[in-house]
């Protein structure tokens, strides 16, 4: 659990908070670029607590301004797309996407008074399909070095949807690892195309559905590693024989998470505060071999939300559409076939914000435990001027590119480099991706360009031996 004062600063968000301050230390996705038609390529955005106008500007860049006008206050939104930027519609002052106010009409001709004016403005840029925005102040940093940013656009797929709830029970619930034993749950075959449906794919090596092998091994082994992008989780399940299944999901430090999609696909997925009640998940989807079918997964995730926002079509009003008869006999939830749904519920049905003092954390919940670690050392970090990036431990591991996410079947023995084995493996057959090359701290990288071996991982811990996490900070 955590006490009431760091559940506060770990779910506030708003500008001046230190939950805030942290999140506008990275980039954060802020729209989808589909959200920015021809015909209207401009939209209202709240972020972060903040209100704000995302635009497309006449050289395919975008721009993303504060939404009340520095003049008088008035909506932005509405604002006329010309002359190099975003002009009023009150009394027709000019901005452009870096807050410099270039005319206003309404002022002597010889006036220098535009001059004094300095409009809010962040710098934006796309990437497969996400407009990501810098929050942070001074000059933005490059995109972090990982496979969502990396994959060709014709690999990726990106999507969006709504949730109301406090962002880090979005995030949370994304890097819990023994949740998917029950929630996903299927209790009789689900006939749908597997293609884009996650935890219906059969697992490497098997002929078993994910979604089963995970729930008839409810019990995992569960280990969390430092990395120096976040989190590396392992759910280890034995299976019969010397078999053993390796999952591995991923902290993207400080809002995203990494997870296995099938046997060579991924997805990376953020979530972002819209206020401390409400946030967006937006995610890309990346396929190591294949090139992705955008048409096919846009129409299956479009049946779940309502335009313009992206809403999901069940939510409390609807009790998440819950079914009894169907959760009987063919779901666990009794809320439809659709994971994103019952991960909603689970996410959405606490409440806007988490009482976390209440709560009673096991082994089970180790990689949530490891997560708020992090996250309220960097609020310490960020509050003290220093960075508020992972903070390196004695035993951080230096990350493959990916990060990587596999869901593999190895031997019991050998596994640690079993799955590494596999990873190297699938990405030198990938016509995009980055084979593992660097060297781990302390390690020298091996002679053919391939990284050595990272540190192994422990299973079965003991939760309150946190020896191999950050010190500084408690939950």
């Amino acid at each position: 659990m955590l006490s009431a004062r760091d559940n506060e600063r770990v779910t506030r968000t708003g500008p001046g908070t230190p939950a805030g301050g942290v999140l506008r230390s990275h980039w954060q996705p802020v729209a989808l670029v589909e959200e920015l038609p021809d015909d209207r390529p401009a939209k209202p955005v709240r972020l972060l607590g903040e209100d704000l106008v995302l635009y497309r500007r006449a050289d395919g860049g975008y721009g993303l301004v504060g939404r009340a006008c520095s003049h008088r206050g008035v909506d932005l939104a509405f604002g006329r797309l010309e002359d190099g930027g975003i002009r009023c519609l009150y009394h027709g002052w000019l901005y452009d996407h870096e807050g410099t106010c270039l005319d206003q009409p309404a002022e002597p001709p010889t006036s220098r008074f535009r001059d004094k004016v300095r409009h809010t403005a962040y710098p934006v840029q796309a990437a497969n399909g996400i407009v990501f925005a810098w929050l942070g102040g001074g000059d933005p940093p490059p995109f972090p070095d990982v496979d969502a940013f990396a994959a060709p656009e014709q690999h990726a797929f990106a999507f969006k949807g709504l949730w109301s709830c406090n962002w880090l029970q979005g995030l949370e619930g994304g890097i819990d690892p023994s949740h998917v034993s029950f929630l996903h749950r299927f209790l009789e075959d689900d006939e749908r195309d597997t293609y884009g449906q996650q935890f219906r794919e059969h697992v490497d090596g098997t002929d078993i559905p994910l979604s089963k092998l995970v729930g008839d091994h409810a019990r995992p082994d569960i280990d969390v590693e430092v990395t120096d992008t976040g989190l590396r989780v392992y759910a280890l399940r034995d299976l019969d024989g010397d078999r053993r299944h390796v999952r591995i999901t991923n902290l993207l430090f400080p809002n995203a998470f990494v997870i296995p999609f099938g046997n060579h696909m991924a997805i990376t997925q953020w979530h972002v505060p819209i206020d401390d009640h409400n946030h967006h998940w937006y995610m890309v989807l990346y396929d190591l071999v294949d090139e992705t079918d955008r048409e096919v997964l846009r129409a299956q995730r479009m049946d779940g939300v309502t335009m313009p926002d992206y809403r999901p079509v069940h939510g409390r009003h609807d009790d998440w559409g819950f079914d009894p008869a169907e959760q009987a006999t063919a779901t666990y939830t009794g809320m439809g076939m659709d994971i994103n749904v019952h991960d909603q519920w689970a996410v959405e049905s606490i409440g806007p914000i988490q009482d976390r003092t209440r709560e009673h954390l096991g082994v089970s919940d180790r990689a949530v435990t490891a997560c708020r670690r992090q996250l309220l050392q960097a609020i310490d970090d960020h509050e003290a001027g220093r960075t508020t990036s992972v903070r390196p431990a004695a035993t951080t591991t230096r990350d493959e590119f990916g990060p990587v996410a596999v869901d593999v079947i190895t031997p019991r023995h050998g596994w640690e480099q079993h799955w590494r084995d596999r990873v190297r493996t699938s990405r030198a057959e990938s016509p995009w991706a980055t084979v593992p090359g660097r060297a781990t701290d302390g390690q020298d990288a091996t002679p053919d360009g391939g990284r050595a071996a990272a540190p192994t991982a422990p299973t079965a811990p003991d939760p309150t031996d946190d020896r191999h996490l950050d010190d500084g900070a408690t939950t």
